[in-house]
C-alpha cells in the first residue's frame, strides 16, 4: 500500500466516507462468510436422519457439529498471523477454496467418517473468513460508522447459524442429506469467483514468522476441554472410551503452556495470538459477554430441534421452521441496532438485549411433553431478538477499544472464543440433558427422560443468563469513537 493511498483512506476516514471499492471488498466478505457460517448448525436438524441412515448414535452425530466448531476454533488463533502475513485476496481465495472442497466432499460422501473429515475442511476455511472480515472492517471503516458495519456482521455470526436449521429442515423432507451441501456447492463457488474479481488487498502484509510449538498446544488446549465435556456425556450414556479427568488434564496442562508461551513471545511481536488485547479492559469484558452470549445460542440450536424431534415429534421441516422468525428479526434487527450503537453506544442496547435473552432461555424452562410449536417459537424469537441487541455494542466495543495495529490478533481473538464457547456450549447442554435423562425416573429415552434433561439444560442457560446481563452493564464505548463524536476528556477517559 502507498503512502498516498494511505493518506486518502486517513482522509476519508476522518470524513466518514469509505471508497466504492471498499465497500465491495466488505460486501463480497459479507455474503462470504454468511455462507461458510450457515454450515455451523444445518446439521443439527439432520442428525436424527443420519443417525438412522448411517447407523451413528446421537454423541457420535453430535460431532458433525461440534468437530465443525472445535476445527474453528483451532484453527482461528491462526488467523492473525495470517492476515499479517498473507494479502487480503489470496488469503480469500484460500478460505473459499477449501470450504468449496470440503462441501463438495461432504456431497459424495460414502459414509460417516468422509462426511466428519469433509466438515473439518470445510471448517478450515470457515474459520478464516470471520476474522478476515472483522479485520478489514475494522482497518477500514471509520470509528464514527463501525457499529452499523457491525451491525452487519452481527447478520452473519448470529442469522445464518439460526436460519441453518430451517435451511436443512427443508432440503432434508425433500431431497436428502446429501443436498444439504450439494446446493451450497454452487453458492460457494459463485461466491469465490465473485471474490476472485472483486476482492482487493486491504492491508500491508509482513514477514512475520510463525512459532510451530503454539500450533499442537492450540490443538491440545482447545480440542481437550471440548472433548472432556463430550466424554461427560458419553461416559454417562454409554461408557467413554478414555476416562473423562484425561482429555480435561491434557487441555488444561496444554492451555497453560499455550498462555505461558503467546505471553513470552508478544514481547517481540512473535506471538500467534497476541493476549495484550486484553490490556484493554472493555475487550475484555467484552469477549466474556460475547463468550456467554455464544455458548447459550449454540447450545439452545442443538437442544430445541432435538427436544422437538423427540419429543413433541415434529417432522425435519416443522424443526427447521422453529428458528426461521427469530433469523430474520435478527436480520432486520443488525443494522438497526448498529446505527443505535454508533448515536447512542452500547449500554441502552446491552442491557435490554440481555433480558430479553434471559427472557428466552427461562421460557424454555417450562417445556414438557405437551409443549405448543409456537412457544419454542415465542422463546426463540426472543432469545434472538436479544443476541441482535447484544452482539453488535459488544463486537464494536470490543475490537474498537484496542490499537489499530492488534485487530487482527483481537479478531482472531474474538474469533476463537465464540468458537470454543459455542462447542463448549454444544457439549455442555447435551451433557447435562445425557446425565439428566439417564438418572430419571423414567426410561432415559422415553420422551419425559429427555424433557427432564431438557428442563436442566436451560436452568443452566438461565443461571448463564443472569451473568451475562451483570457482565453487559460495565460495557462502554470505545475511547476512540467518543473522541470522534467531540466528547471531554473526562468522557474519553471514563
Amino acid at each position: 500500500m502507498t503512502e498516498s493511498t494511505q493518506l486518502d483512506e486517513a482522509e476519508g476516514a476522518t470524513e466518514g466516507r469509505l471508497e466504492r471499492r471498499h465497500l465491495q471488498v466488505i460486501g463480497v466478505l459479507l455474503v462470504a462468510t454468511f455462507v461458510v457460517i450457515l454450515n455451523e448448525t444445518v446439521m443439527s436438524i439432520a442428525i436424527p436422519v443420519l443417525q438412522v441412515e448411517l447407523g451413528v448414535a446421537p454423541s457420535v452425530g453430535q460431532w458433525l457439529t461440534t468437530a465443525f466448531m472445535l476445527t474453528m476454533a483451532v484453527i482461528i488463533p491462526l488467523t492473525g498471523f495470517l492476515i499479517q502475513r498473507i494479502p487480503t485476496r489470496t488469503l480469500f481465495m484460500l478460505a473459499m477454496s477449501l470450504f468449496t472442497a470440503g462441501t463438495l466432499l461432504a456431497f459424495v460422501a460414502p459414509g460417516f467418517g468422509v462426511l466428519l473429515i469433509a466438515r473439518i475442511v470445510q471448517a478450515s476455511g470457515t474459520a478464516i473468513m470471520l476474522p478476515l472480515l472483522m479485520t478489514t472492517i475494522m482497518t477500514l471503516v471509520p470509528p464514527a460508522r463501525r457499529g452499523a458495519m457491525m451491525g452487519n456482521i452481527s447478520i452473519v455470526i448470529a442469522v445464518a447459524p439460526a436460519l441453518g436449521p430451517t435451511v436443512s429442515g427443508f432440503i432434508l423432507d425433500h431431497f436428502g442429506w446429501r443436498w444439504i451441501f450439494g446446493f451450497v456447492a454452487p453458492i460457494a463457488l459463485a461466491a469465490l469467483v465473485i471474490g476472485t474479481r472483486f476482492v482487493v488487498s486491504v492491508s500491508e502484509t509482513s514477514e512475520a514468522d510463525i512459532d510451530l510449538l503454539s500450533i499442537p498446544l492450540a490443538v491440545l488446549g482447545f480440542g481437550g476441554l471440548v472433548y472432556g465435556l463430550v466424554g461427560i456425556g458419553e461416559s454417562a450414556q454409554e461408557g467413554a472410551a478414555v476416562p473423562v479427568w484425561v482429555p480435561f488434564l491434557v487441555g488444561g496442562a496444554a492451555m497453560i503452556g499455550f498462555i505461558a508461551r503467546q505471553l513470552r513471545l508478544q514481547k517481540d511481536d512473535r506471538a500467534l495470538l497476541d493476549l495484550r488485547v486484553f490490556g484493554s479492559r472493555q475487550f475484555s469484558i467484552s469477549v466474556v459477554a460475547m463468550l456467554l452470549g455464544m455458548a447459550t445460542m449454540m447450545g439452545t440450536f442443538i437442544v430445541v430441534p432435538y427436544f422437538a424431534q423427540s419429543v413433541i415429534l415434529l417432522d425435519s421441516f416443522q424443526t427447521g421452521l422453529i428458528t426461521l422468525p427469530g433469523g430474520l428479526l435478527m436480520g432486520l434487527a443488525g443494522p438497526i441496532v448498529g446505527r443505535i450503537y454508533d448515536k447512542r453506544g452500547p449500554l441502552v442496547l446491552c442491557i435490554p438485549g440481555s433480558v430479553l435473552v434471559s427472557i428466552g432461555v427461562w421460557m424454555l424452562t417450562t417445556v414438557n411433553t405437551s409443549t405448543s410449536i409456537w412457544w419454542l417459537l415465542l422463546s426463540n424469537m426472543a432469545l434472538c431478538l436479544g443476541l441482535a441487541a447484544t452482539f453488535t455494542p459488544l463486537m464494536t466495543s470490543g475490537l474498537g477499544s484496542i490499537d489499530s495495529h492488534l485487530y487482527s490478533h483481537g479478531s482472531a481473538v474474538v474469533g476463537t472464543f465464540q468458537q470454543v464457547a459455542g462447542a463448549a456450549g454444544t457439549a455442555l447442554f447435551i451433557t447435562v440433558m445425557t446425565v439428566v435423562a439417564s438418572k430419571s425416573s423414567n426410561p432415559a429415552e422415553s420422551p419425559e427422560a429427555i424433557v427432564d434433561g431438557v428442563r436442566m439444560v436451560f436452568l443452566v442457560a438461565g443461571v448463564l443468563s443472569f451473568v451475562l446481563i451483570a457482565v453487559c452493564c460495565f460495557v462502554r464505548k470505545p475511547a476512540d469513537a467518543l473522541a470522534a463524536e467531540g466528547a471531554s476528556p473526562e468522557a474519553v477517559n471514563q
